[in-house]
């Protein structure tokens, strides 16, 4: 570890965690990401050429590891739709001083992948999965997916050696809520670990409405109903989720807070964009770019003052500023299938 380099924002958050978003294309749809009435056939997402190869990515990364990073988690869009995406995992897994690399998906591609990618060195998977029920998916993955295409991933990913895999569900008032609990307990019994996350308001197409959100209090309300659960400790600092235990049994949930109790105080992840710029904040309304000076020419030393500049001049909270600057800026934010969850 002594060949790091630690950096620090203006709020004191070091550098820990490294989102890199591979690709701008999804083959979902899901309403509060991807709407497909905007994203439909005639939408021009990003030319290949315009794309971050993977060996550019891997010596971002190596940088960003040298800067304080420990942890990666490949994103999108939907990161399997990126063509040989376990190369770059196994790219990424050979950098030294990197404890872990995680990977989010919908797990529609997983049956064919994942075994490939846990032997390219993917340590850990997230899937999202939003209900049980099949209608209700239909509606929300906008492609009229059924869930039995996410549980065959899920099955595959289980069997290739990813366990336990942590299961994400946006939880929208009136779609969804009220099939929380068969969602938890399908998951909880097969070991897995199911995390409810406030539906959010990232990016601008999405009609997000406070009135939407249903609060993690009262997701862990509901879920207390049928299956009795404790909070316990975070596993590190700045966890996202707030973890609860079964009282009855090991089984594991968790819940995201980001809109009625904001953790921006811990936050300590960069993000990459698929085109090469950096991003300090889900939230954010602009990135730096890196990749015209990577295409430039740059020194992985002019590469490591772009970085840490940007890190450096990071001041983002806001999460925990939303409801105060509410009607105050018209900033168009980054849409999340662009920058990753």
């Amino acid at each position: 570890m002594s060949d790091k380099k630690e950096i620090k924002d203006q709020l004191k958050r070091p550098i820990r965690d490294l989102r890199i978003s591979v690709t701008d294309r999804c083959n979902f749809r899901c309403s509060y990401c991807m709407p497909a009435e905007i994203y439909g056939d005639r939408y021009k997402f990003l030319e290949q050429d315009k794309l971050l190869t993977f060996e550019e990515i891997t010596r971002v990364t190596n940088i960003a590891v040298k800067l304080g990073v420990e942890k990666v988690r490949i994103t999108g869009g939907e990161p399997l739709v990126r063509k040989n995406i376990d190369i770059l995992v196994r790219l990424i897994s050979e950098i030294h001083n990197l404890s872990d690399i995680a990977m989010t998906t919908n797990g529609y591609l997983l049956p064919k992948l994942a075994q490939t990618l846990k032997n390219a060195g993917l340590k850990r998977l997230t899937v999202s999965l939003d209900t049980l029920n099949d209608d209700i998916f239909r509606q929300m993955n906008g492609r009229n997916f059924g869930v039995k295409s996410v549980l065959k991933g899920i099955e595959a990913a289980s069997l290739a050696g990813f366990q336990p895999i942590k299961i994400n569900s946006v939880v929208q008032k009136g779609i969804n809520d009220h099939t929380i609990t068969d969602l938890a307990k399908y998951f909880i019994n097969k070991g897995h670990i199911v995390r409810f996350i406030e539906y959010m308001d990232v990016g601008t197409l999405n009609n997000w409405n406070m009135k939407h959100v249903v609060p993690a209090k009262d997701i862990i309300s509901k879920i207390n109903e049928t299956i009795p659960v404790k909070p316990i400790k975070a596993q590190y600092h700045g966890e996202v989720a707030k973890r609860y235990r079964e009282i009855n049994g090991p089984g594991e949930i968790g819940v995201i807070t980001s809109v009625t109790n904001p953790f921006c105080g811990g936050c300590t992840r960069l993000r990459l964009s698929p085109e090469g710029s950096l991003y300090t904040c889900l939230f954010g309304t602009r990135g730096t770019d890196l990749r015209g000076p990577i295409r430039d020419g740059a020194s992985d030393q002019e590469l490591v003052e772009i970085i840490s500049n940007t890190w450096r001049m990071r001041n983002d909270r806001y999460s925990e500023t939303r409801n105060i600057n509410a009607d105050k800026t018209n900033d168009k934010k980054v849409e999340m299938y662009h920058i990753g969850g």
